[in-house]
């Protein structure tokens, strides 16, 4: 699954700019599944399992990545931009980037530091403060590579260290590697696969993919913050690298299933793989959209813990792969079970 990963990672797809990644997806579970996409994007998998169900469950993670977009275009031929997603300026500044279908490098810049105050120095850059350098000299000469709406992506390589993998795009490229994983292997139950667009600035691909599939059942894949370093304690710390998948009980857009939660703890345990909890009420996934849809949806989260999310450099444990996705294959079988 590692090279899974790192392959869909290194795919470009900025929230509402996800074709690139869909198309990779459709050419890996083609074989496998029907399959079709909604009119927003989201590519919606059908895959018969060894048994039949009354009971529909969907199993689903995000495409899209956190990113920018071109906004205008300086007389020095520098490029103005926006965040597309949540993504502090401080992971940005400094930061090679590719813009555009063309892929041309680019690096994100701002004032001088020596031609900043104490002031300013002390606070965090503004994006309206920030530019990107292509290397052109004039507007017309940036005219002929960018336009404006061109979309921005982290450049930014796979790298393994330590046991852990540091890449662009892991939240949620990884969901979406053990999603493929799982249609390729069949599951024990008839079982629809959701690769959602536009997570990242409000799931709203996840909003309308629901609605369509109804489901009874839904078990989100994501990747979670972890701040598992020095200087952080107790519940502050969130989530460790190397402890097992996450399951939340509760976060900023979802107050999930409770019977959901015991029975994904309980198979843990009956897995003899390791688990753990959110130990602070933060962030959001595509769960916020899809348990309020239509009827409602029964709905569950397990994710990844993952350092420096909506960054360059996410990283996560590898060892932490494994023990996720045995979770979410057995926790798919026992959801059938209630």
């Amino acid at each position: 699954m590692k090279e899974l990963l790192k392959e869909l990672c290194l795919i470009n797809g900025v929230s509402g700019d996800e074709s690139a990644v869909r198309e990779f997806i459709i050419g890996r579970v083609k074989d496998f599944c029907e399959y079709r996409v909604d009119p927003l994007g989201s590519l919606i998998c059908f895959r018969r399992g060894r048994q039949s169900s009354d009971k529909k469950l969907m199993i689903c993670a995000h495409m899209d990545e956190v990113g920018f977009i071109v906004t205008y275009i300086n007389a020095d031929g520098t490029l103005c931009f926006d965040e597309v997603g949540g993504v502090n300026t401080t992971v940005a500044i400094g930061r090679q980037v590719r813009v555009g279908k063309g892929g041309i490098s680019g690096v994100v810049g701002s004032t001088a530091v020596h031609n900043l105050s104490k002031e300013q120095c002390e606070k965090a850059p503004e994006y309206g403060g920030m530019y990107i350098d292509i290397g052109a000299s004039s507007k017309e000469e940036a005219e002929q590579y960018v336009s404006l709406g061109d979309c921005v992506y982290f450049d930014s390589e796979f790298t393994e260290f330590g046991g852990n993998i540091k890449s662009k795009a892991i939240d949620d490229r990884v969901g979406c590697a053990m999603m493929i994983r799982l249609i390729q292997e069949q599951p024990e139950f008839d079982t629809y696969f959701v690769f959602n667009v536009q997570e990242e600035i409000g799931l709203r691909g996840s909003g309308a993919s629901a609605f369509s599939v109804a489901p009874d059942f839904a078990i989100v894949l994501e990747a979670t913050t972890a701040a598992d370093i020095d200087g952080a304690s107790g519940a502050n710390r969130v989530c460790c690298l190397g402890d097992g998948p996450v399951v939340s009980f509760m976060d900023r857009r979802t107050l999930y299933d409770k019977e959901l939660y015991a029975l994904a703890m309980d198979t843990a345990k009956e897995l003899g793989v390791p688990c753990q909890t959110k130990t602070k009420i933060a962030g959001g996934n595509d769960a916020g959209a899809i348990h309020i849809s239509g009827r409602g949806v029964r709905t569950i989260a397990v994710s990844l813990p993952c350092r420096y999310l909506h960054s360059a450099s996410c990283v996560i444990a590898e060892r932490d792969l494994e023990p996720s996705y045995q979770l979410v294959k057995r926790l798919a079988e026992r959801i059938q079970e209630l």
